[in-house]
């Protein structure tokens, strides 16, 4: 049974809540149990959309830096596994997927936001990458999935200052997707993937892991793989019924069932 990793269900939007307080540090025991929600989410048909939230005053101020500091290198070549992993896993949910950043996203708080698909953060909220202050860059794919968002020359700037970014800024340069007052934020995340319940599941799994694995390789490549996902998707129930929908009743009346 997790601990400090939750998921909640309501109406069909799943929350996965960090609960670690008081900061919500990343230790080895919270990335092994969002390994484990992220995995369960993926897999459960009363999950149409995550919201990861990691309560009202701080979404996860990053990793366990005391646990990191009593490693060795030898011990860190075994546990920087795991430090990927938990975003990977995050990541890898076929569904919509949005972050409900509150107080502080930073380091490994920042990437686990960056490894969902949209960023909502309170008009409070600070973000940033502070890990070379240790010493040291992210290790849970900072590096990557930064530069992907924003672009290599504004990804370096934050890596390489540490700084800390305001939320109007990160909502400028596309860190973040919506900015709304910090009492607001799980909530209007809720209503985002709110509008997925009951949607085509196949269909939108198919869009994310055509844009995920199309940005990982050539565009000749990734038009192949969205060729390959757009067929597929003619074998599904919900395309036959989205498409007799509309030709009878115009667009945006079908009901889907998910197959």
């Amino acid at each position: 049974m997790a601990e400090l990793v939750r998921l909640e269900v309501v109406d069909g939007v799943g929350t996965i809540r960090l609960d670690r307080p008081p900061m919500n540090a990343l230790d080895a025991q919270l990335q092994t149990e969002l390994i484990d929600v992220s995995r369960e989410a993926d897999a459960r048909d009363d999950v149409s959309a995550v919201v990861v939230f990691g309560g009202e005053k701080v979404f996860a101020a990053g990793a366990d830096v005391k646990q990191m500091a009593a490693m060795d290198y030898q011990e860190m070549v075994r546990h920087a596994h795991l430090l990927q992993e938990f975003t990977r896993a995050l990541a890898a949910i076929g569904k919509p997927t949005v972050s409900a950043i509150t107080g502080f996203a930073l380091g490994g708080g920042l990437e686990v936001a960056l490894a969902t698909d949209v960023r909502f953060c309170a008009d409070t909220a600070k973000v940033g990458q502070p890990e070379i202050l240790l010493g040291i860059i992210p290790g849970a794919g900072g590096t990557q999935r930064l530069a992907r968002l924003v672009g290599p020359a504004r990804a370096k700037d934050l890596i390489y200052t540490g700084r800390f970014v305001k939320a109007e800024e990160a909502l400028a340069i596309g860190l973040v997707d919506r900015v709304v007052p910090a009492d607001e934020v799980h909530a209007s995340a809720v209503e985002w993937a709110a509008q997925f319940v009951g949607g085509p599941a196949l269909a939108l799994r198919a869009a994310k892991n055509a844009v995920d694995r199309g940005l990982e390789v050539d565009l000749q490549t990734g038009l192949e793989i969205e060729r390959t996902e757009f067929t597929g998707l003619f074998a599904t129930q919900d395309r036959a019924t989205g498409m007799s929908s509309f030709v009878e009743n115009g667009p945006g009346k079908a009901t889907f069932e998910g197959r």
